[in-house]
């Protein structure tokens, strides 16, 4: 699939749940969150007939996220499912961490999710601080996030990543012993710049922390980074090597790196069954309605050619971008 602007798409991140058991304060508002009610939410069984459909559209790349994909009963078995649709290459999950060490049916959700299929967790983590981390999601669960990459290691998950938002007056604290954690631990590290996907207020003078800054920050312990131009994920990151090391540590600059859009491979599906060709874009397209009325392959097919026919160019996010969903409702 290819869309006009020349996007080569064979990317799509699945939201599975809006449930989280985390308030971050960059994806959640503090109040009471107005969950999907279950009939709402897509069965497995419609996402598995989606994912097929995608494949063979082009898909390759699948990412389960949510909310907490974790939270929701019967992951393990989705994704063993995800797994085997045809024409599909690799499988991660986006996850907080706080339920990978937690045990089920004689073995850690980490090892059930490496037995299913699963090559790559992406570890949300923003602080080592337990008193910081705490005041950051509004949970005292640093201590299960600890324990779930200890898991996911023991599991022996072929790719584990840390993902750190960046934010000011918290962020610059962290960036060295984040670094040196990873580094240890052979994960590699991304810092992300907020976007204002849940609301606008993140992005104040007080909040917001550009990844030039954070580069500069730690470039002042370590010396210059080293550019990594080669190096790809399936990401926007823009990678570097720490002097003297082999570890490479990313940026996710969408709010400052005018280029970010340019190699935009994905789609995201929500629980809801929305498909939404661009994160920071209002532009999304019901599914689920079509799938419940009995839309057949070939329909489906034409719905989400239709989809990425409208990408756009790049996000809106610089543009006075008003959030019409919270990030918990689009999938991380």
């Amino acid at each position: 699939m290819e869309d006009t602007f020349g996007h080569h798409i064979s990317y799509l991140r699945l939201s599975i749940t809006d449930r989280c058991n985390e308030r971050c304060r960059y994806c959640m508002p503090e109040e009471e969150q107005a969950w999907f009610a279950r009939e709402e939410v897509l069965s497995y069984e419609e996402m598995l007939r989606l994912v097929r459909v995608g494949a063979r559209l082009g898909i390759r790349k699948l990412r389960v996220t949510g909310g907490e994909p974790l939270t929701r009963p019967g992951v393990i078995e989705f994704c063993q499912e995800l797994a085997a649709v045809p024409g599909i290459e690799s499988l991660g999950i986006s996850t907080n961490g706080t339920l990978l060490a937690a045990e089920r049916e004689g073995e850690t959700m980490a090892q059930g999710l490496v037995r299913a299929g699963v090559s790559g967790l992406n570890v949300s983590l923003d602080s080592l601080q337990r008193e910081i981390y705490q005041r950051s999601t509004q949970r005292d669960l640093l201590p299960r996030v600890l324990a779930g990459l200890d898991a996911a290691v023991a599991a022996g998950c072929a790719s584990i990543r840390l993902n750190c938002v960046l934010m000011k007056g918290q962020s610059e604290a962290e960036l060295l012993p984040l670094i040196r954690f990873a580094g240890e631990r052979g994960f590699l590290l991304r810092f992300i710049e907020l976007m204002p996907v849940s609301t606008r207020d993140v992005l104040t003078e007080e909040n917001f922390l550009a990844t030039g800054t954070a580069r500069a920050l730690i470039e002042v312990e370590t010396g210059p980074l080293i550019p990594q131009p080669d190096f790809k994920t399936n990401g926007p990151a823009l990678y570097y090597r720490v002097p003297g090391t082999e570890q490479r540590i990313g940026f996710i600059g969408a709010m400052t790196n005018l280029h970010f859009c340019e190699s935009c491979n994905k789609l995201r599906l929500t629980c809801d069954g929305k498909l939404r060709p661009c994160l920071g874009s209002y532009l999304e397209f019901d599914l689920r309605d079509a799938l419940r009325a009995g839309a057949d392959d070939a329909e489906l097919e034409r719905l989400v050619l239709g989809v990425v026919a409208r990408k756009p160019k790049e996000h809106d996010f610089r543009d006075n971008y008003q959030p019409n969903r919270r990030m918990i409702a689009i999938g991380g």
